[in-house]
Formats: C-alpha cells, sequence, structure tokens
C-alpha cells in the first residue's frame, strides 16, 4: 500500500487536526522538534507541517497527498483541489468590519473606500459583486490596527468571539464567508492511492 502525506496547516487548526487523525489512528509522532516532516503512529501516514497558506500549494502540486486547510484560505487561492470532507471544527468567519464612526456600506462624497485585508482576492470579489469599488490594501497581519493609523477606512478579517474587533473599536459590518476546517486532495493522488485513501476517509468519518 502507498504511504500517504498530508499537510498540516500551523496554527489555530494544528490541534484539532493532530487530535482528528488520532482518533482516526495516526497520531503523529510526539517530539518530533524541527522535523517538518513527521511519521505517524500509522506507518503508511505522514505528516507535513507547513503554514496555513502553503498547504493547498503543496496538495495541488502533489508534494502532499491531502492535506487540512480553512476555507478561508482554500478560496483565497486558486488552488485545484478536491474538497472530500468538512472536517467540523476551525468555524469562524470573514467578516467586513470598520469603526464605529465609519460611514458603511459608502463613504461621504462617494470617496473610494480603503479596505485592509489578509485576504485581497475574497475580498475584491465581495465588493466587486456588489458593484462597490474599493481599493485594497494587503497586509500580512494586525488588520485591526489599519483604521487606527487612517491606513484602511475598513478591514475584511477573520473573527471569532469578536473579542479582538470590539478592543480596537471595530464593529462588523457584513459577514463575507463562513469558515470551517476541510480536508483537502490532490486529484491525481486520489486515483493513484485510491486504496488508503479510501481507508483514511473511512476511518475520518467514523468519528
Amino acid at each position: 500500500m502507498s504511504r500517504l502525506r498530508i499537510a498540516l496547516a500551523k496554527g489555530r487548526l494544528l490541534e484539532p487536526s493532530v487530535e482528528r487523525f488520532r482518533r482516526a489512528g495516526a497520531e503523529p509522532m510526539p517530539d518530533a522538534g524541527r522535523r517538518l516532516l513527521v511519521p505517524s503512529s500509522d506507518p503508511d501516514i505522514e505528516f507535513l507541517v507547513v503554514k496555513p497558506a502553503d498547504v493547498p500549494v503543496y496538495v495541488e502540486s502533489g508534494a502532499a497527498d491531502l492535506g487540512v486547510t480553512g476555507t478561508d484560505v482554500l478560496r483565497e487561492t486558486p488552488a485545484d483541489v478536491l474538497e472530500p470532507l468538512e472536517l467540523g471544527f476551525g468555524y469562524c468567519r470573514l467578516v467586513v468590519a470598520a469603526p464605529s464612526a465609519t460611514p458603511y456600506p459608502a463613504l461621504p462624497g462617494g470617496a473610494t473606500a480603503r479596505v485592509a485585508t489578509k485576504y485581497p482576492r475574497l475580498a475584491r470579489e465581495h465588493f466587486n459583486a456588489l458593484g462597490r469599488p474599493v481599493d485594497i490594501v494587503h497586509v500580512g497581519g494586525s488588520v485591526e490596527v489599519a483604521p487606527l493609523l487612517n491606513l484602511s477606512h475598513w478591514i475584511v478579517d477573520l473573527v471569532d468571539t469578536g473579542a479582538t474587533l470590539k478592543a480596537n473599536g471595530l464593529v462588523e459590518r457584513e459577514t463575507i464567508l463562513e469558515v470551517g476546517a476541510v480536508l483537502v486532495a490532490n486529484r491525481a493522488s486520489q486515483k493513484l492511492k485510491l486504496e488508503c485513501y479510501l481507508e483514511l476517509m473511512a476511518r475520518l468519518q467514523r468519528q
């Protein structure tokens, strides 16, 4: 049987991903240290731990057969991968937020709003679909501070409890996407390693 390589995202999805695979009988080796290719308790499965944005890239290219990613990351990329299973964790939402005193959905005088975000593709698609022209400001982190520093009028970012927005004087205006963790698969690997793929899917779905 062929070995499956599964890409896991660092950050908020890593711990629940590891737990899900542990319950399916493929627990990553503990104390992996700085190793990025991590064997598991199942000799036919190994894990690759990468940055969240890289999971669709590794899976689409075939460097990994499967991966766990959020639908926010997946929809932001043009990656052509299969989505065989919703995993039932990592729920949050991608929203438009703005300071409470900043007008929305239009600025006075018809001014074009600047929108800071880590998700330029999804933000642009959202506002284009609504016929609202905006200037997208692509930032890599700390998006909530952008309106406070006059970098942008509004932001598009992930929200879980809303505490960070509230702490920075922001309020939600619109939801763009409900987000959750999904299993993604390389199209070719799904066929070439079908037996191993189906066995793992069955184990994950029994939970």
